[in-house]
C-alpha cells in the first residue's frame, strides 16, 4: 500500500516530490556533517536551515529541469548517450549547482562579499565531484524505470550532500 502511494505520488507530482527531497536531504547532510565534526556540541539549526532554503529554493528545481534536459537532449541508455550526459552534466551543470550553492549560503549568511566561499572552495568542491557524481550519473542512467531513479539518487546525493557540508564547513 505504501508503495504504490509513493509511486502515484512520484508520477503524478514529480517535480513538487523533487524539489522536497533535495531540500530534506540537504538538511539531512548538513545535520550529519555538524554532528560528525561538532561532537558534543548542539547543531548549528539555523546553518541547517540555509541548506534547506537554497536546496528547496534552487537545486531541487535546477536539478529536475536539467536531468529532464539532459535525457531529452541525448535520450537511451547506450554508452554514448550515458557518456554524453556524464560529461554534460560534469562540464556544464556541476559548476552552476557548486556556484548556486556557496553564492546562496552566502546571500543568506548576509555576508558582504556573497562570492568570497566561492572564490575559495569553488575548486575544492568541483574536483571532489569530479570523483564521485560521474558515477552517481552513469548509475542513474541506467535506470529504465523513472521510480527507481528517484529511490536510489536521493541516497547518493545524501552522500554528496554531506561531503559538499564538510567542504563548505572548512
Amino acid at each position: 500500500m505504501a508503495g504504490a502511494l509513493l509511486r502515484g505520488g512520484v508520477r503524478r507530482f514529480p517535480w513538487l516530490c523533487n524539489v522536497l527531497l533535495y531540500g530534506g536531504l540537504f538538511a539531512a547532510g548538513d545535520a550529519a556533517q555538524q554532528l560528525w565534526r561538532r561532537r558534543g556540541q548542539p547543531p548549528d539549526w539555523a546553518q541547517t536551515r540555509r541548506v534547506a532554503l537554497v536546496a528547496l529554493a534552487f537545486h531541487g528545481n535546477f536539478s529536475y529541469v536539467w536531468l529532464r534536459a539532459l535525457e531529452r537532449a541525448l535520450p537511451g541508455r547506450r554508452p554514448p548517450a550515458v557518456l554524453g550526459k556524464v560529461l554534460c552534466d560534469q562540464l556544464l551543470g556541476a559548476p552552476v549547482a557548486v556556484l548556486a550553492f556557496y553564492t546562496g549560503m552566502s546571500i543568506l549568511q548576509k555576508k558582504e562579499d556573497i562570492f568570497s566561499d566561492c572564490r575559495k572552495k569553488f575548486w575544492n568542491t568541483y574536483k571532489t565531484g569530479l570523483m564521485y557524481w560521474p558515477f552517481v550519473q552513469r548509475i542513474r542512467s541506467g535506470y529504465r524505470c523513472a521510480l527507481w531513479c528517484f529511490l536510489n539518487v536521493p541516497l547518493y546525493l545524501r552522500t554528496g550532500t554531506v561531503q559538499m557540508s564538510v567542504i563548505a564547513g572548512s
